[in-house]
């Protein structure tokens, strides 16, 4: 299909060059098509020679043959139905041949997740829908031809009262094809986009609660569905076109027919011919018409669409995950290889082949949909997990395992929080005691300091229970910000902060000296303030800034989609 009708560049093309190298099967099929057209010109005629040449003459004999000479015809046209099917086949399987080693090979090449799906579904529709609109329009084709041929035979006024408004109802049902198409095209998009949306706003509510984004997410959301509605409107307008293509082709002939009885009577056509001219009508051109737009006008926008899906390369193509975040001339802090892990033995990966590289100084931000591995990615980081494939490297790690471990701090979801004074909660991560003017520091920097102060100041005791969970996790930032590890990894590690404290301790393990910082994010304000966003996609895995990632990964667009459609940041603290 063409570009207008929403399917990919060249399908026309690429149809008929496939139909031109079966012109074998489509002679044998247009030669048993022959049978059926008989059998369809048999109906009218010898209904119309029974009556006037035998029942209606006193001539029962000769009324009687005529009717066994349709009876015969039926007989015929079976066997040329069934040889149809078998040329028919011959023109479907080698259709499903084609499409099936088009999705192995891009399943094979470019690791196409959807692969199986477009195997054991999408291929037989389209292998099924094809075989269904060649038989429809066939059909109509015979018939027409057969019907036709018999009016004329009759009478030549017969076949003109029957044949313009056949032609007509023909007519205004293939100028619908492509609009109608169009329409289609239009409405399974915008069903996919609500879909998509409402499955992105479930999945984000924590993140547009805290972004205090309601409001204009409720409005972007009721633009969507709008569409929605406005393409579910629009197809069923043009579809009202298709039964009104029906009307006048397969039902005014009929009513032209009676209406003109009289004066084709009178013309010499006898009661023997309008009633075959009115059996052509209702048990040929009208069953026939209603296959073809039923038929060609359902089956072909399906085919359409599956087409598209089986055959369309996108446009765009994921970013390499390896990207260096802060600047190509830093030493790499943490790099990763191919890296790959499932939880237990012949589970799908949740990490898949991730190449990743952050600089000395950089600070990346890694965002996803829940369950995609933003967790996991960060206790590979932090050697908490073992890799099944590829390698984690933290740059500069000493020989001496236990100072190893120092070299790198993950701060988890449910911070870690003891009894005992706070100055020991702290200082836990130093193997010597911290001066009171750095530990002070370390609060104001990521603004423990009202509770500290709260609480009686740094020799105060720290009841774990009477603590917030946002407060718990004040105190577990500060001691990992005052760690000696200069790589620190944050896994939702502000998930209960409010988003002003949530950017104040970010900003401090940022612009801790030699520090790098990764970001497991539940707020999109994390990665806008990450000079370099990580997007886990599955195969669509992204890395790069804000702006890139806009433009070149959709479910990135969606995350951010509720601000840039506003044109308003999120509020995030300076």
């Amino acid at each position: 299909m063409t570009g207008e009708a929403g399917a990919p560049p060249g399908t026309y093309r690429r149809g008929a060059r496939f139909l031109l190298r079966r012109r074998a099967v489509l002679v044998r099929l247009a030669a048993w098509s022959v049978l059926e057209a008989g059998q369809t010109f048999l109906l009218g005629y010898a209904l119309a020679r029974a009556l006037d040449d035998g029942f209606l003459a006193g001539r029962q004999g000769t009324g009687l043959l005529w009717l066994g000479a349709a009876a015969l015809g039926v007989l015929a046209g079976a066997l040329g139905t069934a040889r149809v099917y078998a040329a028919v086949a011959q023109l479907v399987e080698p259709l499903r041949d084609v499409l099936v080693r088009k999705v192995v090979d891009r399943g094979v090449r470019d690791g196409d997740g959807g692969a199986v799906s477009r195997l054991t579904q999408q291929v037989e529709i389209a292998r099924d829908t094809f075989a269904g609109i060649v038989m429809v329009a066939r059909t109509f084709v015979v018939t027409a031809a057969g019907a036709l041929v018999g009016l004329f035979s009759l009478a030549p006024a017969l076949l003109l009262v029957v044949a313009p408004p056949l032609v007509l109802g023909v007519a205004l049902f293939l100028a619908t094809l492509r609009p109608l198409a169009r329409r289609q095209e239009a409405f399974l998009a915008a069903d996919e986009a609500v879909s998509a949306r409402l499955g992105a706003v479930c999945g984000g509510l924590r993140d547009i609660t805290a972004a205090g984004a309601e409001e204009p997410m409720a409005a972007d959301a009721d633009q969507v569905i709008e569409r929605g509605r406005r393409t579910s409107s629009a197809l069923a307008h043009w579809s009202v076109l298709r039964v009104l293509a029906l009307g006048v082709g397969g039902q005014l002939p009929l009513v032209l027919l009676l209406l003109t009885a009289p004066w084709t009577l009178h013309r010499g056509v006898s009661p023997g011919a309008l009633i075959g001219a009115i059996a052509y009508v209702t048990q040929s051109l009208l069953p026939a018409l209603r296959g073809l737009v039923h038929g060609l006008g359902v089956g072909g926008s399906r085919l359409v669409v599956v087409l598209r899906r089986l055959t369309y390369e996108a446009a765009e193509q994921p970013l390499p995950a390896r990207a260096l975040v802060a600047g190509s001339e830093s030493a790499p802090a943490l790099e990763i290889s191919s890296l790959t892990f499932a939880y237990g033995t012949g589970a799908d990966p949740v990490v898949d082949g991730l190449d990743l590289t952050v600089p000395r100084g950089g600070h990346l931000a890694v965002v996803g949909p829940s369950g995609i591995g933003k967790s996991t990615l960060a206790g590979l980081a932090a050697g908490l997990l073992t890799p099944d494939a590829g390698q984690v490297r933290v740059h500069g790690l000493p020989a001496d395992a236990q100072q190893a471990v120092r070299q790198r701090v993950l701060i988890p979801q449910e911070a870690y929080v003891f009894s005992g004074a706070l100055r020991a909660n702290l200082g836990y991560l130093r193997p010597d005691p911290v001066p009171d003017d750095e530990l002070c520091a370390a609060a104001a920097a990521i603004g423990l300091t009202p509770l500290l102060d709260r609480l009686g100041g740094l020799d105060a005791p720290v009841d774990p229970a009477a603590l917030s969970a946002g407060e718990r996790q004040l105190i577990a930032l500060t001691r990992a910000y005052l760690s000696p590890a200069p790589l620190a990894l944050l896994d939702e590690a502000t998930c209960h902060l409010d988003p002003a404290a949530e950017a104040r301790a970010e900003r401090a393990f940022a612009e801790r000296p030699g520090g790098t910082l990764v970001v497991v994010a539940h707020r999109l304000s994390s990665a806008l303030r990450a000079p370099c966003t990580l997007v886990m996609d599955g195969p669509r895995t992204v890395c790069g800034p804000h702006e890139e990632l806009l433009h070149r990964s959709p479910l990135y667009r969606e995350l951010a989609g509720v601000w840039t459609r506003q044109g308003r940041p999120p509020r995030v603290a300076s």
